[in-house]
């Protein structure tokens, strides 16, 4: 039987106006699907006008401005749509999805379809939800006493893999799912008997016991951050009363 991380995989990747999930804005976004390990790769790109001012530093990062996402980018509304769909498909297909940080990207996705298609993301998939992959979830539990960042550039000098534009959704993608292959080949003897299912239930404890730590750390050190526990999604937070 092919092991998941020799099998076919998606990955989904976005570029945003900022690190906010619930109040900032997908500016673009890329789907990336491979069949075979080294196969052709078939990325589906979304460009879009926000409606919202693009602060300066996020334009340094990603490279895309006020004044060519007006040019350019498309309205909201359908490209959520679209992107709702083509996740709806994949996860039909039964084809895993990997997503690095997958609470931040998947989070901010399902509060722009809240947005912009009064919908969520739960309700595009039904009755089958994301078989997420999540190579920072993944390396963090495998090599949890390594020292440095985990950061998808950091993860890629690790592994070997190629990012060639670092901050390109579609590059990004593509270079988190190369990752999520080379972690499962480099931990083979405790993944392989894994299906991509059972793995992601696996993630969610281990990001929850990660998120634990974190706080824990944050709290010893004074410093007043909160961390959620909850993957692949966050909850959608309570309407203020």
């Amino acid at each position: 039987m092919t092991c998941w991380y020799e099998g076919p995989l998606a990955a989904f990747d976005t570029e945003t106006t900022g690190v906010d999930v619930e109040n900032d804005r997908i500016v673009s976004a890329a789907i990336v699907v491979q069949d075979t390990p080294g196969g052709r790769a078939r990325a589906t790109r979304w460009l879009v006008d926000p409606g919202v001012p693009i602060p300066e530093e996020a334009s340094d990062i990603h490279g895309l401005t006020e004044d060519h996402l007006h040019r350019y980018g498309r309205w909201p509304a359908p490209v959520m749509e679209e992107i709702g769909r083509e996740l709806s498909d994949l996860t039909a297909a039964g084809r895993p999805l990997v997503v690095m940080n997958a609470p931040f990207d998947l989070t901010l996705l399902d509060r722009e379809l809240r947005r912009h298609r009064a919908s969520s993301l739960p309700h595009y998939l039904g009755s089958r939800p994301l078989c997420v992959l999540d190579p920072r979830v993944l390396d963090k539990h495998l090599d949890r006493y390594r020292k440095g960042r985990r950061t998808l550039t950091d993860l890629c000098a690790l592994y070997e893999v190629e990012l060639a534009d670092a901050h390109d959704a579609a590059a990004d993608a593509l270079a988190a799912l190369e990752v999520t292959r080379a972690v499962g080949r480099r931990f083979a003897a405790r993944l392989e008997r894994l299906s991509a299912a059972e793995l992601h239930a696996l993630q969610a404890v281990w990001h929850a016991a990660q998120a634990h730590g974190l706080q824990a750390w944050f709290t010893r050190n004074g410093t007043p951050e909160t961390v959620d526990p909850a993957w692949p999604l966050r909850p959608e937070l309570p309407a203020a009363a």
